[in-house]
């Protein structure tokens, strides 16, 4: 029998199986009690998460019967649009009101599949927003989300309710079937369409769907990197490679999407070579979680939806990860964490996409939350599989001493003591327009044991590649990632367009020296035409990590030294002398001393706030003077 969370207390119930309730609603006037009986500490954090998110989304849904286009639709106050994926959130809805009781719950979710229709789109697919000529690969997405609402809340339903939805359900695969081929989009469609297939195949006894499955699983170790076993293919076409030889390679995606579906596929196959081959890759892609459970996608393909905590419109890590930690306790860690830091940034009822936007005053979008109350769900409809998970194995990163390259990426992970590093020279773009995630020798993440990341790369320019899966700007565009940069009639050149940069280090003697040869470069990789190259010195010892950044000439051509440090609205800020500036965060003050004096761009003091990932910095600027040719920062943490 099924071990279930909650036990509900209630004649209607025997212990641990829920009966049928009236027609489509729960039994009017009769007051259910649960108890958390029996859950482990992560169940009932992942369970009150949900119900936070769950609340906050009904609260959001529209009501209004004179529109039947939005009546029942989620609303998103921060795009001010409705974004059609809308409808999955049927799923964690459907989980919440069989757990509870509640009425509202399951309300909510007959309002958003009656409110579906304005998506549908051609041969059972559903489209991406209320547009007949959106994009509907998506569909994928929405039959997993379906199938598992029926599969474990289907009770909850009418006879004749369910045959409706099931109707829906069976056009949607059948969508798949008939659309996906192994050439379709990039790659976490595909692999998602794995689950989807074998999953719903088996629900509907449709054994095309199966074999299709297992076709697909086929090509799995083909899209495995070497050494390091990560998934690519996050572009399109989604083998090209880039000037250096490297594939496509997001870690957003392939965490919070691309694993999971394989994973469950895997399982449900036992397929033990498969998980075999998926541990190794899973081990491969822990690498990049930083000790506060957020996924380091600072130079990946899709870095435009890196969230910190992964990536926007993608599912969440927690069922893949959860589900393979008997085969390694660390899987279990990096789940937990990440539910951590999922409500560290959940705003206002909704899941925020970083630190930062309740201190800046940004409203998060809706599609953060359901699209990853999904895998909250399924956490707590599979708790019999998963376990107890706790934090006890540290991941990687959390005890990991000196630097680990990963050639595949051409990126360097490195750990002194309380700071971890992430260095980057990465030369693949999105879309094949510009380099918009970090690269050029950046220092793309610097993050501290005791007040958590000071340094996180942005978007070289924040450009809007996914209309409507990405929040709008506020205010102006500035990247927040550390660099030399130069403008030349309005021209910006900079370290980190630069896709030819050079990086060495050292460890010897406790300290860890990256050493980096760049070119200033404009979006067009065009290099300034005069005294163009950089060298950059990123040091790590346990006491401190200093910054340096050297030019060539001491001619006078107004380079500039940005170092955008990350600092929430509300910490205060200290200047002991024109060559030091102190940051006083809760945690613990974060010095910077320098050999020229520091300016804040903008306003005194005024934080600015990237997207990407959700983080306000505090934008220090480093004027290279005549006669100097280098600068160095360093930084301390007390």
């Amino acid at each position: 029998m099924k071990r279930r969370v909650f036990i509900r207390s209630s004649a209607l119930v025997s212990i641990g199986m829920v009966m049928p309730m009236y027609s489509c609603g729960f039994e009017k006037g009769k007051r259910e009690v649960w108890s958390e009986s029996g859950m482990t500490a992560f169940e009932k954090q992942t369970f009150n998460l949900l119900k936070i998110w769950c609340d906050a989304m009904i609260r959001d849904q529209v009501d209004d019967k004179s529109n039947p286009v939005h009546d029942g639709a989620l609303y998103c106050y921060a795009c001010e649009v409705v974004h059609g994926r809308a409808n999955e959130a049927v799923y964690p809805l459907m989980y919440m009101a069989d757990a509870t009781g509640e009425q509202k719950y399951l309300d909510a979710a007959l309002k958003l599949l009656d409110w579906s229709v304005n998506v549908d789109g051609p041969k059972g697919s559903w489209t991406n927003m209320i547009d007949p000529k959106s994009w509907n690969g998506i569909t994928v997405f929405g039959a997993i989300a379906l199938g598992e609402a029926l599969k474990y809340h289907g009770h909850l339903l009418s006879k004749d309710l369910k045959a409706k939805w099931d109707a829906r359900l069976k056009e949607a695969i059948a969508f798949v079937y008939d659309r996906f081929d192994i050439h379709f989009s990039h790659i976490n469609y595909r692999f998602t369409a794995i689950y989807a297939l074998y999953f719903l195949g088996h629900y509907f006894k449709e054994e095309a769907y199966i074999k299709r499955s297992k076709e697909f699983a086929a090509l799995v170790p083909k899209y495995l990197t070497e050494p390091n076993k990560l998934i690519f293919g996050e572009d399109k076409p989604d083998n090209d490679k880039s000037a250096k030889g490297l594939y496509p390679i997001d870690i957003g995606y392939n965490v919070e999407e691309s694993l999971n579906a394989v994973v469950q596929y895997a399982i449900l196959e036992k397929d033990d070579v498969l998980l075999e081959l998926l541990t190794t890759s899973m081990e491969g892609h822990l690498e990049f979680m930083l000790p506060d459970g957020a996924w380091d996608n600072s130079f990946g393909t899709r870095q435009n939806k890196w969230s910190y905590w992964g990536s926007r419109t993608t599912d969440g890590c927690q069922p893949g990860f959860a589900l393979m930690a008997h085969r390694n306790p660390a899987f279990g860690t990096a789940a937990v964490l990440n539910t951590e830091l999922l409500e560290r940034c959940t705003v206002n009822g909704l899941l925020a996409g970083g630190l930062h936007y309740e201190s800046h005053g940004i409203k998060p979008c809706i599609h953060h939350t359901f699209s990853h109350a999904k895998s909250l769900a399924f956490i707590l409809d599979n708790t019999e599989k998963i376990g107890n998970l706790d934090k006890q194995t540290p991941v990687p990163r959390s005890v990991r001493n000196g630097v680990k390259h990963f050639p595949e990426l051409d990126v360097w992970l490195g750990v002194r003591g309380p700071w971890k590093s992430t260095v980057s020279t990465y030369d693949q773009i999105w879309k094949k327009a510009y380099s918009v995630a970090g690269t050029g020798g950046a220092l793309n993440v610097l993050w501290h044991d005791k007040v958590g990341p000071l340094f996180t790369a942005s978007m070289a320019e924040y450009l809007v590649v996914e209309p409507f899966n990405q929040q709008p700007q506020p205010n102006a565009d500035f990247c927040i990632t550390p660099r030399v940069e130069r403008w030349v009639d309005a021209v910006w050149y900079t370290n980190i367009h630069d896709l030819k940069a050079k990086v060495g280090f050292s460890d010897k003697d406790g300290t860890i020296d990256f050493k980096v040869m760049a070119t200033l470069t404009n979006r067009d990789k065009e290099y300034a035409i005069d005294h163009s190259n950089v060298l950059l010195n990123y040091q790590f010892d346990r006491e401190k990590a200093i910054l340096k950044a050297r030019r060539t000439s001491e001619e006078a051509n107004g380079d500039t030294f940005v170092v955008p440090i990350i600092s929430q609205t509300g910490e205060k800020v200290v200047r002991p002398s024109k060559y030091i500036i102190e940051l006083h965060k809760k945690e613990g003050i974060v010095r910077i001393v320098s050999n020229v004096p520091a300016k804040i761009k903008g306003r005194k003091e005024e934080r600015i706030f990237n997207q990407v990932p959700g983080m306000e910095v505090l934008p220090l600027i480093f004027v290279f003077p005549k006669a100097i040719k280098e600068i160095s920062c360093t930084i301390t943490v007390t």
